[in-house]
């Protein structure tokens, strides 16, 4: 096995940034991958007008790529916020906002997955009360996901770079997709397994990917240290995306690396173009 046997997708929020956003999809396509994933695009607006979502939208179709995930509005990213839907308040109501035109934009392209960052602690504010709101819209993100026949995702983040950040190991979040699925009763939230962000907490992905493969619907990867392509770092990424393989993960493995100081076109010398192109449907 190896990375020709994957199917990886690239992120258009951290790959091919030095174009503008309607100009990435064809970069993507032109460097050999049909499939691309998004963090939720416009950080200030969780409702952006219809003809921004429809030049987005035209712009990868025009590519010929398939969008196969997309975050839900999650605040400034790069940046402070991490997510926003346990923040009570403005952030978690337009979370809420967000949700349908986020559901409704990811179904027009036939996107497969959302990912909802779940926001960070804040002072004074009891953490039970931000966990109870966070179920909730969770649970709302699940059934409007579930309505196009998607999954919802939940992540781990680092502690290093998100230290306000709650979910910062594997069995933090797969609790969370737990307590999901029995809310809804639909089966339809998964763990997003970001190797990056595990090793950066210093965990056994080894281990981490023999417990949680079974519950895992979305794969992302950086090297460590750095955030750079495969091979800029110390992570046995090929071995590891063997092994999650032989556990029976057949999904997309979404590639959210920094390029470091070369054009992105350029970023890809670690990958077999054969595995830039999807070769059959990812599973549910």
């Amino acid at each position: 096995m190896g990375f020709a046997d994957q199917r990886f997708t690239a992120n258009l929020s951290i790959l091919f940034t030095e174009l503008p956003l309607l100009e990435r999809p064809a970069a993507a396509a032109a460097a050999g991958f049909t499939a691309v994933e998004l963090w939720w695009p416009w950080v200030d607006s969780p409702t952006p007008e219809r003809s921004e979502l429809d030049a987005l939208r035209t712009a990868i179709e025009a590519a010929g790529v398939r969008l196969t995930g997309l975050n839900l509005y999650a605040g400034r990213l790069p940046g402070p916020d991490r997510g926003a839907l346990s923040v009570p308040g403005e952030e978690s109501g337009r979370f809420r906002a967000n949700i349908d035109v986020a559901t409704d934009f990811a179904g027009s392209l036939g996107c497969t997955a959302l990912n909802a960052l779940y926001g960070n602690r804040l002072p004074g504010v009891d953490p039970d009360e931000q966990d109870a709101l966070a179920l909730e819209n969770l649970a709302l993100a699940a059934r409007a996901a579930d309505r196009i026949g998607a999954i919802l995702l939940v992540e781990a983040l680092n502690a290093r770079e998100s230290p306000d950040y709650p979910l910062v190991s594997a069995p933090a979040a797969v609790a969370v997709v737990d307590k999901v699925n029995a809310a809804t009763g639909l089966g339809n939230t998964r763990f997003l397994m970001d190797l990056y962000h595990l090793a950066m907490n210093g965990e056994d992905l080894p281990r981490v990917i023999a417990a949680h493969a079974g519950r895992t619907g979305h794969v992302q990867i950086a090297d460590s240290p750095g955030r750079g392509a495969p091979g800029t770092g110390a992570l046995p990424l090929e071995a590891l995306l063997d092994q999650l393989a032989a556990a029976g993960y057949a999904g997309w493995v979404g590639l959210e690396y920094k390029p470091g100081d070369r054009p992105s076109e350029r970023a890809f010398d670690w990958l077999p173009a054969t595995a830039r192109a999807a070769r059959r449907a990812a599973p549910r």
